[in-house]
């Protein structure tokens, strides 16, 4: 069976992506552990690695890659300094067979690797947030000459602290602060180390505890409106920015994959959920003398055609926002960019 490591380059060789198969059974074969070991630790210490080569050599066995798991500081980023032997191959996965290693096989020298004390950080691909802000300078003068772009962090339980949110980029030997406004919003630097090194933005809370969105508005717009050429940006931003996270398996996420473009936006009615700013009443779409009232099936993530609801909503990023959530027609041509979309809010009734 060939080597994988003879014909695959890691596209971030600060992390590992065991999601990624191919990835997946290059880090095996050079870790020398089981694909299902090498899983099974990453889930257990996470993503980042730090690798050091023996001074002038250019041998494959000798890549020494040692993973560090950090303490668990609450809400502060610490210096590990670790020694690890070549036997102790990465974060666990190594069992038996990195056990019988240990002895024949010498100490690294010191390596410093910047851990996060968060092991399961809420986190996006900044490579990924900057082709979406690169695709919102491409097609703004099409469908939103007038508008701006920040991206939005959302609660996706109802005990996440939203306030006092720290966010950092963190590349391999790259990071800075992001700062969030009081409304959750905010905006990235470019920074082309920390895009090739394919760094994540990070939040101080844990997986699952919140969710993002592209925020695209066109000042000037009355109360409780919002412009549809916007929306229809924000899904594609969204989209190539990979800011949504629904899937509950292995097969949800591939198919989640192949969906996971802004051509997906262009759809008669796409499955892309915007939140409002309050629990909704009702919404409608309106341009010149025409009026459409959106039905209940649009509103709410669709519970009135729903009744398996409850039980995927822990897989829905709308789970503590149903009642703020509606879809639209955006690939309906026949509504134009300028056509105004109008909220009635519960509390207003």
């Amino acid at each position: 069976m060939p080597d994988p490591s003879t014909r695959f380059t890691p596209l971030d060789p600060g992390r590992v992506h065991p999601m990624d198969l191919e990835e997946l059974a290059y880090r095996s074969s050079e870790l020398q552990c089981s694909a299902p070991g090498l899983t099974q630790a990453v889930s257990s210490v996470g993503e980042p690695v730090a690798t050091a080569r023996a001074p002038g050599s250019t041998k494959k066995n000798d890549l020494k890659p040692a993973f560090c798991v950090a303490a668990a500081l609450a809400n502060r980023r610490m210096l590990v300094r670790c020694t690890l032997p070549m036997a102790v191959l990465a974060f666990s996965c190594a069992g038996t067979r990195a056990a019988a290693q240990t002895a024949s096989t010498r100490a690294l020298s010191a390596v410093t690797i910047s851990a996060k004390a968060n092991p399961n950080p809420v986190e996006k691909s900044y490579r990924q947030m900057i082709q979406g802000m690169d695709l919102f300078e491409q097609e703004r003068a099409a469908l939103s000459p007038q508008a701006t772009l920040r991206f939005k962090l959302l609660p996706r339980r109802r005990d996440t602290d939203m306030h006092r949110i720290e966010m950092e980029v963190v590349g391999s030997t790259v990071d800075f602060a992001v700062p969030i406004a009081p409304d959750g919003t905010f905006t990235l630097a470019r920074n082309p180390r920390a895009y090739g090194e394919n760094a994540q933005v990070s939040p101080n809370r844990r997986a699952l505890s919140m969710t993002w969105r592209t925020e695209i508005r066109t000042p000037g717009l009355p109360p409780n409106t919002r412009r549809l050429g916007d929306l229809r940006l924000e899904c594609r931003v969204g989209m190539q920015a990979g800011l949504l996270s629904n899937s509950s398996n292995v097969v949800g996420r591939m198919v989640k994959a192949l969906l996971d473009t802004p051509a997906y936006c262009d759809r008669q009615l796409p499955n892309y959920l915007f939140f409002a700013d309050r629990p909704l009443f009702s919404v409608a779409l309106a341009f010149g003398q025409r009026r459409e009232v959106l039905s209940m099936d649009k509103l709410y993530a669709g519970a009135s055609d729903d009744p398996g609801l409850k039980d995927d909503l822990p897989y829905c990023d709308c789970e503590v926002l149903v009642d703020r959530t509606y879809i639209l027609p955006l690939g309906d041509r026949s509504w134009p960019d300028d056509t105004r979309v109008e909220f009635d809010y519960m509390e207003d009734e």
